[in-house]
């Protein structure tokens, strides 16, 4: 039988966060910093409190939204061959992360910042691999400017790989830049929006805040029916309670008021039920996305969203670790097996370390791999007459021939493949042939892998008026100003960070 899902709350559990969540939404409410989704929500029979910003959302808005989004949906590549459905049933897997600096055991750091470059050879090593399904903006290439980035990153990833991508909710200018450029590249926004290409991230601010710049590009997301990750990045003991019961009934609050605000902009708009929420380590201060507690986490929230029927997003393969060591190693697998253990529908992360913040394209390998050792996990033990092989068994033990084994058996080439996981990574030489071969470890032949991945790659072909197109796009992008994004996102007084760099806008 397949291993069961693995579970951490009853199912009155669930009930009681849930209540708990529908109290907290419609007594104490939402921060909502944009006055246009202030107004919709408004209109739709929420309660405004223009002093504080807080929206209060009625459980009957909540149970209609929450009913209008899509089980399923289908994700698709740039030409539209490649595609993979994500529903609440299954798992597929994927990048994600906001590194800015990148593994190179060259430098004395042992990392250093990361280029457009590496941002092409990850979407490439992604795009080769069996089990990762999607790459993200991951690689941030420091040698772009952050207002034109998406635009670069776009323009690659037609180029550079047959699946889908991933992009933030950088606002409502970057963010209609995304359509504009993936409807040129698929041929018409109704293609774009009929057969999805993009994966939007959206983070809610803990606690209980849809910041604007995040809320601007969830609207662009939402209207393109492009499926968004609505993920909290709360942290129990800082900025959630630290009590896990207590962190998932704030999350559970955040995400359903980004998910209804999600059905505002556009009724039946794809999101995944997401989290990113972890502990705060009670010695340092940081954050501790390795820890354990990171997947009693996503697996609660694994089986909340099964509860609202909403496909979930969870991460796994994440580490706290500094460096490629065993620390490294057994916080990705823990996280990445429980997730896939709990039922997540989307893991993430894959290829990251040092809380996602560095990328590794060694570890985009090795995760590959990891991602096959789980699958095998989960599929548990086929029981049955062939299986059990009483015949083979009496033929082999009752045998009068010395040396007689199971190898040469037919049985044995049937279901060699199918029982045994062989792994390409893993090395299970003695130690004369392992040293014959070089004395790699994983890290090693992982990077040999990924050497023979980029030699081999042939850069896919752009029809020319395209390539046209989207070359003078980018120049249009890379013409404006700070000014034109603060105009366009509505900022205007006080200092806005913007979504994943060290920029920050303030008042001149």
């Amino acid at each position: 039988m397949k291993l069961k899902r693995i579970k951490v709350l009853s199912n009155d559990e669930i009930q009681t966060i849930h209540s708990a969540t529908i109290e907290l939404l419609s007594r104490v409410g939402i921060k909502v910093d944009s006055p246009s989704a202030r107004t919709l929500f408004k209109e739709h029979g929420a309660e405004i409190n223009d002093n504080d910003l807080f929206i209060k959302i009625p459980e009957s808005l909540i149970k209609k939204k929450l009913e209008q989004v899509p089980d399923s949906f289908k994700l698709y590549g740039p030409d539209g061959k490649f595609n993979f459905e994500v529903n609440t049933t299954s798992t597929q897997f994927a990048t994600i992360g906001t590194p800015v600096k990148i593994y190179d055991p060259s430098k004395k750091s042992g990392v250093r910042k990361t280029i457009l470059t590496d941002t092409i050879k990850q979407i490439r090593i992604v795009d080769s691999l069996k089990n990762i399904n999607c790459s993200h903006i991951d690689v941030w290439p420091n040698d772009v400017n952050y207002l034109s980035l998406h635009a670069h990153c776009i323009y690659q990833w037609v180029h550079n790989t047959r699946k889908p991508y991933g992009l933030g909710c950088l606002g409502r200018l970057a963010s209609q830049d995304m359509m504009n450029m993936a409807s040129i590249i698929v041929g018409s926004e109704k293609e774009l929006i009929n057969n999805a290409r993009f994966v939007g991230f959206m983070n809610p601010t803990s606690p209980l805040h849809l910041p604007q710049i995040m809320t601007n590009g969830l609207e662009i997301f939402a209207k393109y029916k492009q499926p968004t990750i609505i993920a909290p990045e709360a942290l129990a003991g800082s900025t959630a309670p630290v009590t896990l019961a207590g962190l998932l009934t704030q999350i559970n609050a955040e995400i359903i008021g980004g998910i209804v605000l999600s059905q505002l902009f556009s009724s039946r708009a794809p999101v995944f039920f997401g989290t990113v929420s972890t502990i705060t380590d009670m010695k340092s201060g940081n954050v501790a996305l390795g820890s354990i507690e990171t997947g009693l986490i996503t697996t609660a929230i694994a089986q909340l969203a099964r509860f609202y029927n909403i496909p979930s997003r969870g991460p796994g393969g994440i580490t706290d670790s500094k460096v490629l060591d065993v620390q490294c190693g057994f916080e990705r697998l823990q996280t990445l097996l429980i997730a896939a253990q709990a039922g997540v529908n989307y893991i993430t992360c894959a290829g990251t370390y040092e809380e996602t913040l560095v990328e590794a394209l060694e570890l985009l390998v090795i995760d590959d791999e990891l991602v096959d050792i789980v699958k095998r996990l989960i599929e548990g033990i086929n029981v049955n007459e062939e299986t059990i092989a009483l015949d083979v068994i009496e033929k082999v033990a009752t045998s009068p021939k010395k040396g007689v084994n199971y190898l040469s058996e037919a049985h044995t080439r049937k279901f060699m493949r199918k029982e045994l996981y062989i792994p390409m990574l893993i090395d299970r030489n003695r130690r004369s042939t392992w040293r014959k071969k070089g004395s790699k470890d994983i890290i090693g032949r992982a990077k040999d892998k990924v050497e023979q991945i980029l030699r081999s790659f042939n850069p896919l072909d752009v029809d020319k008026d395209i390539e046209n197109k989207l070359l003078d796009y980018i120049k249009e992008v890379e013409s404006r100003t700070l000014e034109d994004y603060k105009k366009a996102e509505g900022i205007s007084t006080g200092s806005v960070s913007l979504p994943g760099a060290d920029i920050t806008v303030k008042d001149e």
